[in-house]
């Protein structure tokens, strides 16, 4: 079974001249792979928390992009091992291939969410304490300690640009499956069944 932990809780706040934002930043163990979802932008932060888990840059296997927003993959070449995936392809150095939709050589599955971005994708852990859905920004933001129990449940952090409709879909998708949500920023919280 997968073992997972958050390493930073993203956050977002808007200020005077744009955004203080980092996304929330995931490790996954699994079959002796550790996988990095979404690094974020905050270097110091994600040096510091690899360095709480004994780990560095270079024992990092892959890195999941949920989507293509700069607070999600501005740290994602610090990794020199790392296989970096997207929705659809996966790269090593200038290797691109497919990757059929699973975290290879484990039992991950990325499964497609878009309407924050049409290129959105999620993650799927089945751990020993129940499924965790690794959200992206299907879930941007979560206030305190809110509990979303409704995927119509819309918020006023989503950009314009957004399709509410698809993002609608995506999120019962995520509620249908998971035990657990990580957003993109904000806290983990559990899925009411």
């Amino acid at each position: 079974m997968s073992e997972i932990k958050i390493l930073i809780e993203g956050y977002a706040k808007q200020i005077a001249n744009g955004w203080l934002a980092s996304s929330t930043v995931t490790l996954i163990k699994a079959s002796n792979k550790n996988i990095i979802v979404d690094p974020g932008c905050n270097g110091e932060k994600l040096i510091a928390a690899l360095i709480k888990e004994n780990l560095k840059v270079g024992d990092i296997d892959f890195v999941l992009l949920t989507h293509n927003h700069l607070d999600h993959t501005l740290l994602a070449g610090i990794f020199p091992n790392a296989r970096v995936l997207t929705t659809e392809e996966m790269y090593k150095n200038d290797n691109q291939i497919l990757h059929n939709n699973k975290i290879p050589e484990t039992d991950l599955e990325i499964i497609q969410t878009t309407g924050h971005a049409g290129e959105h994708c999620s993650l799927v852990v089945p751990t020993e304490k129940g499924v965790y859905v690794v959200a992206g920004d299907v879930f941007w933001y979560v206030d305190g300690e809110a509990e979303i129990a409704d995927a119509e449940k819309i918020d006023d952090a989503h950009p314009a640009e957004v399709d509410m409709t698809k993002l609608i879909e995506s999120r019962k998708k995520i509620l249908e499956i998971a035990d657990w949500i990580i957003p993109g920023h904000g806290k983990m919280f559990k899925v009411k069944k």
